[in-house]
C-alpha cells in the first residue's frame, strides 16, 4: 500500500502528559467526559450518554487489589490473576454506579461478532465468543475488556438500547462498530441519528505502531484509509484506531456532534490505564480495563 505520508516520526513510549491535572480535566470536559471517583476507584464517564439516561464508564487501574503492580483494579484475565481479586475489583467497580447492576461480558477473540443480551440468563453467561454486546435490559451493564484496544459505547436515545464494543485493529478492519449498529437497527429499530457514541481510552496514533500485514488488511477492507496512517519506517506506520472507528460511525449516519472521543492514550498514561504493549514487556502480564453501559 502506498500511504500518503507526513514527516517520518518515531512512536513514543510511556510519555507523561505535560498538562497540569486542572488543564487535563478541562480538556476532558471539552471532549465530553468527566471523572467519577468512589473509595479510590476512578472511572471516566461520557456526560452526553449519562444525560440521555445511560449509566456508563471506562475503568482505570486505580483502587483495586491486584498486583499489576500493587492496588490495581484488574477486571478480567483469570489466567493472570486470581478469581478472588477480579471478583473484589468488580465489586468495587460496580459501587461507583448508582443502582443494582450486574455486568454482562463475553469471551473476546478479536472477532467482529455481536451478541444480543436478551435476558438475565444471557447476562450471566460470559463464555460465548463475541467482541460486542447489545441489549435493552435494565439493571445490566454490558461491558468489554481492553488494554490498548478501542472500547466503544453506543446508546440509542430513542429506543434506549445500548452496546459495548471491543475494537482492536482486527475488529476495526472488519467494521465491528458498523455491525453492532446494524444489530441494533434490526432488533430494536435503532436509527443511527439517535445514537450517542463514546470512544474510550486506547492506544493512540502517537504510539500505536503496526506492520505491513495490518496496513494490507486495512487496504483490503477499506477503499480509502491513508488518513489513518503516519509512516515511521519501511513497512511500518502509526495507526489511528480512534479515527477509524469514528469514521465508520459517521459512515452509517451517526451525527458528528454525537460522537465523543476520550483524548487519552493507554500507552502514554500507564499511571491511569493498563497497556498490553507496555506492561507485557515489563511484567510479563497486564491487567484489563472494563468499559460498560446500561440503563440508569
Amino acid at each position: 500500500m502506498s500511504i500518503p505520508m507526513e514527516t517520518i516520526i518515531s512512536p513514543k513510549s510511556q510519555v507523561s502528559s505535560p498538562k497540569s491535572e486542572d488543564q487535563f480535566d478541562e480538556t476532558l470536559a471539552d471532549s465530553g467526559f468527566y471523572w467519577r471517583e468512589k473509595n479510590g476507584v476512578k472511572i471516566l464517564v461520557c456526560r452526553s450518554l449519562e444525560d440521555a439516561g445511560f449509566a456508563n464508564g471506562f475503568s482505570t487501574r486505580l483502587g483495586g487489589v491486584s498486583s499489576f503492580p500493587e492496588n490495581s483494579l484488574n477486571l478480567a484475565g483469570y489466567d493472570e490473576d486470581s478469581a478472588e481479586n477480579i471478583s473484589e475489583n468488580r465489586r468495587r467497580f460496580l459501587e461507583v454506579f448508582s443502582g443494582d447492576f450486574q455486568i454482562a461480558s463475553c469471551w473476546q477473540t478479536h472477532s467482529a461478532d455481536v451478541r444480543i443480551v436478551r435476558n438475565f440468563e444471557d447476562a450471566q453467561d460470559g463464555n460465548h465468543k463475541f467482541d460486542a454486546l447489545v441489549s435493552d435490559l435494565k439493571n445490566v451493564l454490558v461491558g468489554v475488556k481492553t488494554a490498548d484496544c478501542v472500547p466503544v459505547l453506543l446508546g440509542d436515545a430513542k429506543t434506549k438500547s445500548f452496546a459495548a464494543i471491543h475494537a482492536g485493529w482486527r475488529g476495526t478492519v472488519n467494521s465491528i462498530v458498523v455491525k453492532a449498529t446494524e444489530i441494533m437497527r434490526e432488533n430494536y429499530g435503532t436509527d443511527a441519528k439517535d445514537l450517542i457514541c463514546a470512544i474510550g481510552p486506547a492506544a493512540s496514533c502517537e504510539n500505536y505502531e503496526i506492520g505491513q500485514d495490518v496496513i494490507d488488511a486495512f487496504e483490503k477492507n477499506f477503499s480509502a484509509c491513508g488518513n489513518l496512517f503516519r509512516k515511521t519506517r519501511d513497512g511500518h506506520a502509526l495507526v489511528d484506531l480512534h479515527l477509524a472507528n469514528k469514521e465508520q460511525l459517521l459512515s452509517v449516519g451517526v451525527l458528528r456532534e454525537n460522537i465523543f472521543t476520550a483524548p487519552l492514550c493507554t500507552i502514554e498514561r500507564t499511571d491511569l490505564f493498563f497497556s498490553y504493549r507496555v506492561e507485557k514487556k515489563l511484567y510479563g502480564k497486564t491487567g484489563r480495563l472494563l468499559s460498560v453501559i446500561g440503563l440508569k
